[in-house]
């Protein structure tokens, strides 16, 4: 097994490392770090805790992951932080381990983009395939869809759902759930449409842009309850799988409600 580490860095014995691991200057791993192949860490990179990462991600300057959460009813437990494969976390990024209160675990899938200064707090879950741009916040418990993307200086409530192929426009403070395939925006967020220039980027099919067109204008309608256009929609679009995203998304059980669009727009 081969791997390069500086004469610098400062990496526990215990510490497992893969095939091809490079460590570069004045980094610090801990004795419970586990390091999958060909992951490659920049200088002053600190990584700590009962954290594993997957093969081929590369972490950039100064950035601090799996050291204790913030937060002040923690106290030591034996808790983890799992981030997946080839994922790209930029410098300045922080990402803490879980707590008792939330399974002890933090998740990041793989091939996620982490850009500079962002910040995943403790429990969060994360998909595959997610961007969280410059300065990008989640506070604790937060789950992200696959392919969701979370735009630069904004920051979700703790326990917000973020659906599959969401869109969170920059500067935005987003306190409820976001469904699948949804976008976004605002001081206050609001739901501002689908997420349009994704599903296609994506090669989601004319159809299925076209049933969320119908089924979105639908459950969003000034008439009737909500529970009752939900029911409508579940009823209508029985057969389409990604409006069923929708609407199980919605089913699920959550501690936040549904991010409504703006009716002053």
């Amino acid at each position: 097994m081969t791997h390069t580490i500086h004469p610098t860095a400062i990496v526990n014995p215990a510490a497992v490392l893969g095939d091809g691991v490079s460590i570069g200057p004045y980094c610090i791993i801990g004795g419970e770090v586990k390091l999958g192949a060909n992951v490659k860490l920049h200088s002053h990179v600190v990584i700590d805790g009962n954290t594993s990462i997957g093969e081929g991600t590369e972490i950039f300057p100064f950035a601090s992951i799996g050291t204790a959460p913030q937060d002040l009813k923690f106290k030591g437990e034996p808790s983890r932080l799992e981030i997946g494969a080839r994922n790209s976390i930029r410098e300045h990024v922080t990402i803490n381990p879980g707590t008792q209160g939330g399974g002890l675990l933090t998740k990041i899938g793989d091939d996620c983009l982490i850009m500079i200064g962002a910040h995943v707090a403790h429990d969060c879950q994360i998909g595959n395939n997610v961007i969280l741009v410059n300065n990008a916040t989640l506070a604790g418990h937060v789950h992200v869809g696959d392919h969701a993307i979370i735009g630069g200086n904004s920051a979700l409530h703790q326990f917000v759902r973020i659906g599959a192929h969401a869109m969170i426009g920059g500067m935005s403070g987003v306190e409820n759930d976001v469904i699948p395939y949804g976008t976004v925006m605002g001081e206050r967020a609001h739901l501002a449409g689908l997420n349009l220039v994704g599903l296609e980027r994506r090669g989601f099919k004319k159809d299925q842009i076209n049933e969320l067109r119908n089924a979105y204008r639908m459950l969003f309608a000034p008439e009737g309850t909500f529970s009752e256009r939900l029911e409508g929609v579940s009823e209508q679009y029985a057969s389409s799988a990604v409006v069923k995203d929708i609407v199980g998304f919605i089913r699920t059980k959550s501690s936040r409600p549904i991010c409504q669009p703006d009716k002053a727009a």
